[in-house]
């Protein structure tokens, strides 16, 4: 075996609820990053020392000023990085914010959009993200297994 395996990543998909069910967080990826232009939802490295939800909700205020009133635990996705040639695996957590939360963004994006979720799903670059808003839908509308996902 040549690589390595690396838990050390989260994903957040921003949602936020409207009159007519929910809207997701799009970002455009700045010029000067990895896969500029791009869109897609919050990402980072999780800090030594740091658990994963304090890393999501740390991500989350750093690309957009946001703090949740709701975070919940989506899945976890693996995947190849090929510059390091290591997979690595993202812990996938849905951040519910207010609905008239302002968004400030950080210098890794230039862009922000609020989308229903079907719209989403078509703007967001990466597959995985796309599959992370069906399956955020379903656990949000699913009260009886909120004990177990719901960060407290």
């Amino acid at each position: 075996m040549t690589g390595a395996v690396s838990v050390g990543v989260v994903d957040v998909l921003v949602m936020r609820a409207v009159t007519k069910g929910w809207q997701v967080l799009v970002l455009q990826r700045a010029a000067n990053t990895r896969c500029p232009g791009s869109w897609e939802m919050v990402h980072g490295k999780v800090l030594p020392g740091e658990t994963l939800e304090a890393a999501a909700r740390r991500e989350l205020h750093e690309e957009t000023g946001c703090t949740p009133n709701r975070l919940i635990s989506v899945t976890m996705h693996p995947f190849y990085l090929l510059p390091t040639q290591t997979v690595q695996l993202a812990a996938v957590f849905c951040a519910v914010v207010p609905s008239d939360a302002s968004i400030l963004l950080g210098d890794e994006h230039t862009r922000h959009v609020w989308l229903t979720p079907s719209q989403a799903r078509r703007r967001f670059s990466w597959p995985h993200e796309k599959r992370f808003v069906d399956e955020a839908r379903i656990l949000l509308a699913t009260p009886a297994i909120h004990d177990v996902i719901e960060v407290r």
